[in-house]
């Protein structure tokens, strides 16, 4: 392990890369960038939605932000399996990763990721690291969903549902808290749908807006955009309360 180079949180903006990033700051490492790789469309690899907003959530943490647009590496879009998909998202990340090791004076010890089920996801960054030859911490990997839940709202996680793509999940959800009464409902919806605790799989996608890590709040303003069976918020304006 590289105990004297800089850490990189895989950051969304959502509440497991949040909550990857928070434990890896009380856990004392030392996390000198945040990134953020923006999909051009559907993913396989990353949180699609309300990405653009990671960028007001690193002014209020404090850290700074690297912005990755897979365009601006030559991705290209095509039809292949999804084996291939996941690998060609990964080759932006890889390569932003790349040009932080050679910035930094000691060069990266690894990256934060907020992986909690997806073998997919966690098996193609484990690969991308042992190629960097650095590091992974993924404090949420195969926990128990219910217990890493209680222990973000422990913690003082404000959490808002920004998009929701399940059965049992109607437009009711759009924009709602997920505290406690949230999971209480999302329990009972995984019991009678299957849905997860922690939307894993994109079943929804969330946006922490406030937590101990934070120096101030995000807060916006938005509509609600439904289909009959999925939806997200169009956020109309947003900014950092105080």
């Amino acid at each position: 392990m590289n105990e004297t180079g800089a850490w990189v949180s895989l950051f969304s903006g959502g509440k497991d890369s949040s909550w990857a990033l928070y434990r890896a700051l009380q856990e004392g490492l030392s996390v000198e960038r945040l990134l953020t790789v923006h999909p051009d469309g559907d993913s396989y690899m990353y949180h699609v939605p309300a990405t653009e907003l990671a960028s007001l959530a690193a002014e209020s943490i404090g850290i700074e932000l690297v912005d990755v647009y897979p365009e601006a590496f030559g991705a290209e879009q095509r039809d292949v399996d999804a084996g291939e998909q996941g690998d060609k998202e990964v080759e932006p990340l890889e390569a932003a990763l790349r040009e932080l090791d050679a910035e930094f004076e000691n060069g990266l010890a690894g990256v934060t990721v907020g992986a909690v089920e997806s073998e997919y996801q966690n098996d193609r960054v484990e690969a991308m690291c042992e190629r960097l030859g650095i590091d992974t911490f993924a404090p949420l990997w195969q926990r128990d969903p219910r217990e890493i839940a209680a222990e973000m709202l422990a913690a003082g996680f404000e959490i808002k549902i920004i998009r929701v793509a399940a059965g049992g999940l109607d437009e009711s959800w759009l924009g709602r808290t997920l505290d406690a009464d949230a999971i209480a409902d999302l329990y009972e919806l995984h019991e009678e749908y299957g849905v997860h605790l922690l939307g894993e799989g994109g079943e929804f996608e969330t946006l922490v807006t406030d937590g101990p890590h934070m120096s101030r709040p995000i807060e916006f303003d938005y509509e609600t955009e439904w289909d009959g069976t999925r939806g997200s918020l169009r956020i109309d304006d947003v900014w950092l309360g105080e």
